[in-house]
C-alpha cells in the first residue's frame, strides 16, 4: 500500500441526509477502544490477569482541530454542540473505507492568538453501533 496524504482523511456531518465535510480541518484522528473485563480469580494459573472476550464495551472517539472558516459546517457543529444531539457522521479514509454512525460532540474549543487566525478543537464520542464500508 502507498502511503496516503492526510488531507484526504475526510470528517462529514449529516446535514438533513447529505454529508457535508467539516470545513478548515488541518488535522483529524480516529481512535477505537475496547474496555476489558477482568475474569481473574483465585485460581488463575499463575496468578496472571484473564480478560473475557467480547465483554467489553466498545467505543470510537474522533478529534480535529483547524482553523475557524464561519462556513456552513461551522455552525452546524456549534448548533450540534450546544443541543447536545446526537448526529450521524461520516470519516473516509483514503483507499480504506467510510465509517459511519451516530457520534456527540463532547468538546468544541476555539482559540487565537492576536497575530494570527482563529483556531477550533473538537472531539466527539460514538453513541451506537458503527458501520464500515470498504471503498
Amino acid at each position: 500500500m502507498v502511503a496516503q496524504k492526510g488531507k484526504d482523511l475526510l470528517l462529514k456531518i449529516d446535514n438533513g441526509g447529505a454529508y457535508v465535510t467539516v470545513a478548515g480541518l488541518r488535522s483529524k484522528r480516529l481512535a477505537f477502544n475496547a474496555e476489558t473485563v477482568d475474569a481473574t480469580d483465585a485460581e488463575s494459573a499463575g496468578r496472571w490477569r484473564e480478560l473475557l472476550g467480547g465483554a467489553g464495551v466498545q467505543r470510537a472517539s474522533l478529534s480535529g482541530a483547524g482553523i475557524f472558516k464561519d462556513q456552513s459546517s461551522d455552525a452546524l457543529v456549534r448548533s450540534t454542540f450546544f443541543n447536545g444531539s446526537i448526529l450521524n457522521w461520516q470519516v473516509v479514509i483514503p483507499d480504506f473505507g467510510t465509517l459511519t454512525g451516530l457520534f456527540q460532540v463532547t468538546a468544541l474549543e476555539y482559540s487565537g492568538q492576536y497575530n494570527g487566525e482563529v483556531l477550533f478543537e473538537l472531539a466527539l464520542e460514538s453513541a451506537g453501533a458503527l458501520t464500515f464500508s470498504v471503498l
